[in-house]
């Protein structure tokens, strides 16, 4: 299996359903479970929602979307302009509006981090989300997060995660 796209969309709501379809249509097409490829595209759907509401545009008014189907995982992805912020896993109150973002990511992926260029110029945020049935969040086999855990990456990057911690 080896899917993989990268996409420019345009900096609005609209863009989170657009991505969803189009990944949805490409790991169905991989064959991918359809339970798997729903919690996949709630992911997109968290990543690209924070990227609207908590930072700013990529340039040309743009938002990068990204997903790699591969082995035993597929890896998501969300850039943006950066924010004021570093996206962390919140704990809202029972009856906060929102804030739940990212523990609906922390919960549904293998691990996810954060990619921030040092001159605040662009974030990006991603997550594994485990092909198999079988949850292996706690296995210890998942490679650990660092300045060459994430393809693809280069130098110049700040790197934060969940599992860091």
């Amino acid at each position: 299996m080896g899917t993989s796209s990268v996409q420019m969309l345009p900096y609005t709501a609209s863009s989170v359903g657009a991505a969803r379809r189009r990944l949805l249509g490409d790991l169905a097409e991989a064959g991918v479970h359809e339970a798997t490829a729903c919690d996949a595209s709630l992911i997109l759907s968290e990543l690209i929602s924070n990227a609207l509401r908590h930072a700013s545009p990529l340039p040309g008014g743009m938002v990068r979307v990204s997903w790699q189907l591969g082995g035993d995982c597929v890896e998501i992805a969300v850039g943006d302009g950066g924010g004021p912020t570093t996206p962390v896993v919140n704990k809202p109150a029972a009856g906060a509006l929102g804030g739940r973002g990212l523990g609906i990511v922390d919960r549904l992926s293998l691990r996810w981090g954060v990619y921030a260029r040092q001159d605040g110029s662009e974030t990006t945020v991603w997550a594994e989300l485990a092909l198999r049935g079988q949850d292996e969040r706690h296995r210890g086999n998942v490679p650990g997060n660092g300045s060459d855990g994430h393809r693809g990456t280069g130098p110049g990057l700040v790197i934060a995660s969940s599992r860091d911690a």
